[in-house]
């Protein structure tokens, strides 16, 4: 199949910026389509025009009613880096489509910036929780982020600032590659431009307060990192579990009574695209997940309120791990989590008590896997010394459904 849908990457100087052949391709199609910033860009083109004023699905949605003429898709410098691309393919194959990148907002502002890529976090709060950024202030580091509209820098500034991380210097890079090109900077701590072009893109590099919490991405963080009331699986034991439930590219957890939502947060701080969803019956519970996971750069988190098995009936995707930390005894909750796996499916449950450790010996009788004893003591003071003061012992079942019962 020839394509017949092409993707071109345009940045602000529009067509002229385009080499002759791909400005040849835009002028001569039959469709063009994309946000109103981009076809204002072509206006001595007679093609017929869509755009994305009734939303990017249905926009993307009307193309396949001119299959087989000369469609264009106008969008900004790489198409297929956080660009509209990705979702053109998926919709119709890549067989369908031919991507013609621009450079990107991230080559642009590391090239105004002269910082090598590789050694920059690129990412976007572009229609994406501002709190995504909580994940990588890291002292030292650099940040090229792309940014919602003109708020999104004092915004940044006042997150920086809150975290310990004021005296990070901005650099706010406005209309990149076009006419009106500007950059301003300050520091975060003493930002005061309340708003800048809506088009932008802020680079930052992360100077840390000698009082700023730092956290590794390495599972177990420390339990004050998290709001909770007691109920979160303790850090030796969690670094365990996460090692257990093995996050890969794409995989879905499901962190089953998630309590503070611990579990689950780590998994989405270990692997970028990874997802997870966080099932808690307690609604004051559920509400303190979803602080935690902003607090700790992963706002995508999911969270379902909601008792299970009955929460999880229905819930999708299907998961490719499932961690039980809580209601390990319940009737029926390990079945129906294992059910939920597809082959290869990693399940972990961890009990502490009587009850729940005779389910898990029985379950395992029945569908193998491995237990593992989780003994831990931290040094406390004992009057004027300090002594190893043993923590509940976590009885931890794991398994990979498919593999059988262990010889």
């Amino acid at each position: 199949m020839s394509p017949w849908i092409a993707v071109v990457g345009i940045g602000e100087d529009g067509l002229d910026g385009l080499a002759p052949a791909n400005r040849a391709l835009v002028e001569s199609a039959d469709v063009l389509a994309g946000g109103a910033r981009h076809l204002a860009k072509a206006l001595k083109s007679t093609a017929l025009r869509i755009d994305w004023r009734n939303g990017l699905e249905a926009g993307i949605e009307a193309l396949a009613a001119h299959r087989g003429k000369r469609v264009v898709v106008l969008a900004s410098g790489d198409p297929l880096n956080f660009g509209i691309a990705a979702n053109i393919i998926e919709r119709f194959g890549a067989d369908a489509v031919r991507v013609i990148p621009g450079p990107s907002a991230f080559s642009l502002a590391a090239a105004r910036m002269g910082w090598s890529i590789p050694d920059v976090e690129c990412l976007t709060v572009h229609g994406r929780a501002l709190e995504t950024a909580n994940l990588h202030l890291v002292p030292g580091r650099r940040l090229l982020v792309l940014s919602w509209d003109g708020k999104t820098p004092a915004a940044l500034a006042k997150l920086l600032t809150a975290r310990g991380f004021g005296a990070s210097p901005i650099t706010v890079l406005e209309h990149m590659g076009g006419p009106k090109e500007n950059r301003v900077a300050g520091r975060a701590d003493r930002w005061t431009h309340v708003s800048c072009a809506d088009l932008n893109t802020v680079a930052v590099e992360c100077v840390a307060a000698p009082d700023a919490r730092i956290f590794s991405r390495v599972p177990g963080l420390p339990e004050d990192a998290f709001e909770h009331d007691g109920q979160i699986t303790k850090r030796e034991v969690r670094a365990a579990t996460l090692a257990r439930l093995a996050p890969l590219p794409g995989d879905v957890l499901w962190d089953v009574g998630a309590g503070s939502g611990a579990v689950a947060i780590e998994w989405l701080r270990a692997e970028r695209s990874a997802e997870a969803v966080a099932v808690e019956r307690d609604p004051t519970r559920a509400a303190r997940i979803g602080r935690n996971a902003r607090a700790l750069g992963v706002p995508r988190l999911r969270v379902v309120e909601g008792a299970a098995p009955a929460a999880i009936e229905d819930l999708q995707p299907n998961p490719d791990a499932v961690f039980l930390g809580g209601g390990v005894a319940e009737p029926e909750l390990l079945e129906a989590c294992w059910n939920s796996l597809a082959l290869g499916g990693r399940l972990v449950a961890n009990a502490v008590t009587l009850a729940g450790e005779a389910r898990l010996l029985a379950f395992r009788a029945e569908n193998g896997g491995a237990l593992t004893r989780l003994a831990v003591a931290r040094a406390e003071p004992v009057g004027s010394r300090d002594a190893l003061r043993p923590l509940m012992d976590v009885l931890q079942f794991s398994a990979v459904k498919g593999r059988g019962k262990p010889s």
